[in-house]
């Protein structure tokens, strides 16, 4: 580039790997010292300068205009132009009179779409309903095509809008259920992609599954209020009374909570446990939360918990027959056959790939 100084042009390579560098000038004397560096030359009208100017251009005009219907606009080297993509035709041109740039270095594109943010769901992160309502993600999901993510009934009605934190639109309750139990789910839109993360104090901790944990395990919970907080297992299959009605099925812990946690995820290690129901006490002086268990809202609702691994085993052999099948929801007793053999589930869990009742002990045993 700096031997050819206001002659450059760009330059590019044919093939991913080792492909040819083509250099291009505006002047053809150039060819001959480009091929003595090992590139093809390739003689175009205007100068890399010339074109970024007419961007920086395009750029500042850009700032005072609606650029709705022209969602980029770049410089194309291997074609020697200004490109804009344009919705409509008229808006680029529009756009490119605004900015005093020359027809002559400019090329008009259809845009396939209107490029838009995309952002993560996470458990544990804020949302907002009907615009002012904070509650806390669950655990994200999906259910075939769509993706969503699980939380409490109490948050939000079927049919209530979300945002994320960020304020952007992010989806819409589906279906909700509180009191007697206190679940819900919520689909996003396509702005928002479901994540096998839960946010531990800022970091990304990894959801490999819905295994139940026992009176007396570890289990911490994620909020958008007060963050991460961990406790025990006291009780499973409580009845709380609140001041709304009773919720039955819930699991009592001596993890803390606060508003806004609602909807939260409870984990335990890796494996996805429920979300933030309700409670007493707070953060400060401590207190009793319960939360509703995930794997009857993945059940009741038809979703699939979003994992960031196969879990535990290596996945089973391709097509080894019998009822067993990843993404169901088991329950303590239910019994399934696989490759041959029948076995009986020994804790409620949904079934990963890799989760074959031979890879997983701790789940099934022989029937």
């Amino acid at each position: 580039r700096a031997a050819l100084g206001a002659d450059f042009a760009g330059a590019w390579v044919h093939g991913a790997d080792s492909g040819t560098l083509t250099v291009a000038t505006t002047d053809a004397a150039d060819a001959a010292a480009i091929r003595a560096r090992g590139a093809e030359p390739a003689v175009v009208r205007h100068s890399l300068t010339a074109l970024d100017s007419a961007k920086a251009r395009l750029d500042r005009a850009a700032a005072h205009r609606d650029t709705a219907d022209t969602p980029a606009w770049y410089v194309d080297v291997r074609t020697n132009t200004l490109v804009v993509e344009a919705v409509r035709p008229a808006a680029a041109r529009s756009l490119l009179a605004a900015a005093g740039v020359d027809a002559s270095l400019a090329r008009v594109v259809t845009s396939a779409g209107r490029p838009r943010p995309l952002y993560d769901l996470r458990g544990g992160d804020a949302y907002y309903i009907n615009g002012n309502t904070r509650c806390s993600i669950g655990f994200p999901i999906t259910r075939g095509t769509q993706q969503g993510f699980a939380t409490a009934g109490h948050c939000g009605r079927a049919g209530y809008p979300t945002t994320g934190a960020n304020q952007v639109s992010q989806g819409t309750f589906q279906a909700s259920v509180f009191p007697g139990n206190d679940m819900a789910w919520v689909a996003a839109n396509s702005s928002w992609t479901a994540t096998p993360y839960v946010n531990q104090s800022g970091q990304n901790l990894q959801v490999t599954g819905s295994t139940v944990a026992t009176v007396g395990a570890s289990v911490c919970r994620s909020g958008s209020t007060t963050g991460w907080h961990c406790g025990t297992v006291q009780q499973l299959n409580t009845s709380v009374t609140y001041q709304e009605g009773t919720v039955s099925g819930v699991t009592r812990t001596s993890v803390c909570a606060e508003p806004g946690d609602s909807g939260g995820s409870f984990i335990s290690g890796s494996q996805a446990q429920g979300v933030t129901s309700g409670g007493s006490g707070d953060c400060t002086s401590g207190g009793t939360t319960y939360f509703q268990p995930v794997n009857p809202i993945l059940s009741a609702y038809g979703l699939t918990l979003k994992t960031s691994t196969s879990g535990p085993g290596d996945p089973g052999p391709g097509n080894p027959g019998g009822t067993w099948a990843a993404g169901t929801v088991y329950q303590a007793g239910d019994t399934v056959t696989y490759g041959g053999t029948a076995y009986r589930c020994l804790q409620a869990h949904q079934a990963q790939p890799g989760w074959e009742p031979p890879n997983v002990p701790a789940l099934w045993q022989h029937a």
